[in-house]
């Protein structure tokens, strides 16, 4: 009873470890689709915000298209710098603090939007003209520190892009240099060179054993050869050491008389 009572107890515990990584799985999930739910809203919510501030740059005159273009180019030229520092951040991680300082200006813009969004409701025309250029003045230097981040990061991109493709050019040609650099003795000629010099060398010894053979195939070789028994044995005038003047007498006994001798 107590083995099947911890039994019970495991797969409980078990059952209720399985749970709760369920509902905490759920949980993150629903948060992440939340998330992004929230970031495409908010996406579509400025890009409809930007098109009526776009549309009221056109259809509207004096103060209210003024203050229309002075929104409008604060948030071009922010989501333009954020664009371009979001792209190279996965190949520079120096970016990460330039997209820092782009939330801290995010939050000033994000400020002097709402001033201008209040401006663009008062009634009073002499208000809206005294306090316009101020906020356009604020703008712009938001606008202008945006801009110049977002031009020193294009800079910095087209500048490493160049030296990898310096180096990569540098690398192709020496690879090309390295395929054009053959040696001429390891070359299809060069094993043809060799096997007619292993051929002559061949028919020099083939000559030379040739040679040997047919000045053992003299008189005197035939002389040796008759001095053995016929199996390859040394006969008995080779033991006895008459071989060799046998040789001779036979050679001399060969050569032609000089002539008729006197008497």
């Amino acid at each position: 009873m107590d083995a099947f009572g911890v039994m019970i107890g495991l797969v409980l515990l078990f059952g209720i470890a399985a749970f709760a990584l369920a509902v905490i799985g759920t949980v993150k999930a629903a948060k992440a689709v939340a998330t992004k739910i929230g970031r495409h809203e908010a996406n579509a919510r400025r890009a409809v915000e930007n098109a009526t501030l776009k549309a009221k740059t056109f259809t509207k005159v004096g103060p209210p298209g003024q203050i229309a273009a002075v929104r409008l180019g604060l948030r071009t030229s922010l989501d333009g710098t954020r664009q371009v520092l979001e792209s190279g951040l996965p190949q520079d991680g120096q970016l990460g603090e330039a997209l820092a300082l782009l939330g801290r200006l995010d939050a000033h813009a994000a400020e002097l939007d709402g001033e201008l969004r209040m401006l663009e409701r008062e009634p009073d025309t002499a208000r809206i003209a005294a306090k316009l250029p101020e906020l356009r003045e604020r703008a712009e230097r938001i606008t202008h520190s945006a801009e110049t981040m977002r031009w020193a990061a294009q800079d910095r991109m087209h500048r490493f892009a160049d030296d990898e493709l310096g180096r990569l050019s540098q690398e192709c040609e020496s690879e090309a240099g390295a395929l054009r650099h053959w040696d001429t003795s390891e070359g299809p000629s060069s094993s043809s060179s060799s096997g007619s010099a292993a051929a002559s060398a061949a028919s020099a010894a083939a000559s030379s054993a040739s040679s040997g053979s047919g000045s053992g195939a003299a008189p005197g070789g035939a002389a040796r050869a008759g001095l053995t028994d016929g199996k390859g044995r040394p006969g008995a005038e080779e033991l006895l050491g008459l071989a060799d003047p046998l040789a001779k007498l036979a050679q001399r006994l060969r050569k032609p008389s000089a002539g008729p001798t006197a008497g």
